[in-house]
């Protein structure tokens, strides 16, 4: 694979002695003149020692790509473990934010760390913004390549912005409706988790209890309404917003799982179409929605995994999804604050 060094400042290159930022035009996408995502590998050998102290003292660089162009790869290093993977996360020194509210069925690893999204390979994830249908979602993202896939299983990305921006010049009028109405979320689970489920997270572990009544005080702090079932419950939220205002780099968002809950939130208790409607509640159009669908898929992102792969996406810049994928493949996460 063809890697090409950009150029930098003779005072940025004795800034960051460790890093250069590399492009893969097969992949990235040009946007304002920057790369979409930005891709850093190393000078030089380091152990992890070593990378852990650089990304230390690089942070406020690593972070000023992160925030310009909204994902950041760092390709080539010595992450090799589970373990490594969670001293790079706590080395960015963000908060961990408590995975209860998401519908993905997830498992701790070690420390911070948590499998991504283990429903079987041949479905695929559409895009969302990790968490965008409860109030208290990550601000950042992290994902870690333990495993390549044997094929497919990319992790594409795509900027928030320009989805809304497309949108609103294609839809107007839908946009209009969804940006003062809102969205409300409507999904069936189980006591226990289902693993042949995307989104077949139980209410056990989503609520991080076994007590109806906690569950209950916990999700009205995430603003959902439960309806106890024979088998299970019926979870509501919302409505909630679903496009935003980034107050940090002043533009709106398309903040939401609109397309990922339409078209994939689908197993034995759930039908999609029902599990999201505009914030009135009436049904959401068909044709819209997968003329969104085929956008999100023009304007994305998809760089193949290689293995020690670390991914920091900002969850307020970049929806995300996964492709089906033939196995192995293992791909870690670790929101935060």
């Amino acid at each position: 694979m063809n890697l090409d060094t950009k150029t930098m400042s003779s005072e940025q290159e004795e800034e960051n002695f460790s890093f250069t930022e590399i492009k893969l035009p097969t992949y990235q996408k040009l946007i304002n003149g920057n790369h979409f995502p930005s891709i850093i590998t190393s000078k030089k050998t380091l152990n992890l020692s070593d990378f852990i102290n650089t990304i230390q003292q690089q942070k406020p660089w690593l972070e000023s790509l992160v925030h310009m162009n909204g994902a950041l790869l760092l390709r080539g290093f010595p992450v090799y473990t589970a373990s490594d993977f969670n001293q790079v996360v706590e080395a960015f020194g963000y908060d961990e934010l408590p995975y209860v509210g998401g519908a993905a069925p997830r498992t701790n690893i070690i420390g911070r760390v948590f499998t991504a999204n283990e429903s079987p390979p041949d479905q695929k994830i559409h895009f969302h913004h990790e968490m965008a249908q409860v109030p208290e979602y990550p601000s950042k993202l992290f994902f870690y390549c333990e495993e390549e896939p044997g094929d497919g299983g990319e992790t594409p990305i795509v900027l928030s912005h320009v989805i809304y921006e497309k949108m609103k010049v294609r839809f107007p009028e839908f946009v209009e409706k969804l940006d003062r109405d809102g969205l409300i979320y409507t999904r069936i689970l189980g006591s226990e988790d289902d693993p042949s489920s995307p989104i077949g997270r139980g209410w056990q572990s989503t609520f991080l209890t076994k007590d109806k009544r906690i569950a209950e005080e916990r999700a009205a702090r995430l603003g959902t309404k439960l309806e106890w079932m024979e088998d299970g419950v019926k979870s509501v939220m919302g409505p909630i917003p679903a496009i935003k205002y980034d107050k940090t780099r002043g533009r709106k968002i398309w903040f939401n799982s609109m397309v990922a809950a339409y078209t994939g939130w689908k197993d034995g208790r759930n039908d999609p179409v029902k599990a999201v409607t505009f914030g009135d509640g009436t049904p959401l159009p068909s044709d819209v929605i997968h003329e969104c669908l085929k956008l999100l898929e023009e304007e994305c992102v998809a760089i193949p995994w290689q293995k020690g792969d670390v991914l920091l996406v900002d969850n307020l810049a970049v929806l995300h999804s996964r492709r089906q994928f033939n196995p192995p493949r293992r791909i870690l996460a670790s929101l935060c604050k």
